[in-house]
């Protein structure tokens, strides 16, 4: 009897994450045990809150300001919206666990961090892409058609994740067989591939079109630098200055999901928890910056921060146009 309750009390600790052995996720499906608090599952708790404080702020910013319905602000609204998601997916999570232990809520909980999650990687996609064609088409940037290609990148973004996140709830999960489950239980080894498959190519698109508009960059500093008679040194701090904005961008992404992305394909269920939360971790933590990099950085968007907070900007300052190359 000291046995199971042991192994009972385990199976708790590790949240939806993969358990040790069959008997514990099998008696995750139909018992519940005794609420062990695990820290991770705290933690995860606590970046969640932090996640969804930051980005709801972004959501409320974007929706109630009738200047920002431009195509940029419209792909900062879906990943602000997306990650506020997840940060909701990751409160709920920690509630239903300890609260609520049942296979239904799990499967939706689990649905709704994947359907965010793929929809926040997909959306800066799809900022990078338009970063790129405000440079490679500026002249014809702002047009009707910039508005229509924004509208189907949205469509395709959400419209891609609700699929990734539903299959789990239709029955694409591993409750009744242990053996298909992967380090994030009840998600199949067979789906988790295909999300991590899916985020490599991301990140390979995100890194080509990265290194073109570094080229795009360095040859519009350079022209600048030309028909103005800069100095040399003024056109190599002007493209430093470009090329390690966008390194930071790439490089924090990277790091935040490829250690996740890669433990996805080699782990399976019965790799200790604690690889799983120790690289699961950082991935949230993208969702906390992107905030920082893509809206609070946006000089309009601290216009109406300031404005909300201490009335120091008037609510008819025009604002300037800008591209996303700007931001």
């Amino acid at each position: 009897m000291s046995e199971s309750n042991s192994q009972n009390s385990s199976g708790v600790q590790q949240g939806w994450f993969a358990p040790n052995n069959e008997s514990d996720a099998l008696d995750l499906a139909s018992e519940k045990w005794p609420v062990v608090l695990n820290p991770w599952d705290v933690v995860l708790c606590v970046s969640g809150t932090i996640i969804s404080c930051e980005n709801a702020i972004v959501v409320a910013i974007i929706f109630y300001t009738p200047a920002f319905r431009t195509p940029m602000f419209l792909l900062i609204g879906s990943l602000a919206t997306a990650d506020l998601l997840a940060g909701l997916g990751l409160i709920f999570h920690f509630a239903f666990l300890y609260c609520i232990q049942s296979p239904i809520v799990s499967l939706i909980t689990v649905g709704l961090l994947v359907t965010s999650f793929t929809a926040s990687i997909t959306s800066l996609l799809a900022i990078t892409i338009d970063r790129y064609l405000s440079l490679y088409n500026a002249l014809t940037y702002y047009s009707e058609r910039t508005v229509t290609r924004t509208y189907i990148m949205l469509i395709l973004t959400w419209g891609v994740s609700l699929s990734f996140g539903i299959l789990p709830i239709i029955g694409w999960n591993c409750l009744n067989e242990l053996s298909l489950c992967s380090i994030v239980t009840p998600l199949t080894k067979n789906n988790l591939i295909i999300l991590s498959i899916s985020f490599f190519m991301i990140f390979a698109m995100m890194l080509q079109l990265y290194i073109q508009i570094c080229k795009i960059v360095c040859k519009h500093a350079h022209q600048i630098a030309v028909q103005r008679h800069f100095l040399p040194t003024s056109h190599y701090v002007t493209t430093r200055k470009g090329i390690s904005t966008l390194a930071i961008i790439l490089g924090t992404f990277a790091s935040c999901w490829l250690p996740f992305a890669i433990y996805c394909l080699l782990g399976d269920y019965t790799y200790p928890p604690l690889y799983t939360y120790a690289t699961l971790l950082p991935a949230t933590y993208n969702s906390m910056i992107n905030p920082v990099i893509y809206a609070y950085r946006n000089q309009e968007i601290q216009k109406v921060l300031w404005t909300m907070c201490c009335g120091c900007f008037s609510s008819n300052t025009p604002f300037r146009s800008r591209s996303p190359s700007d931001v």
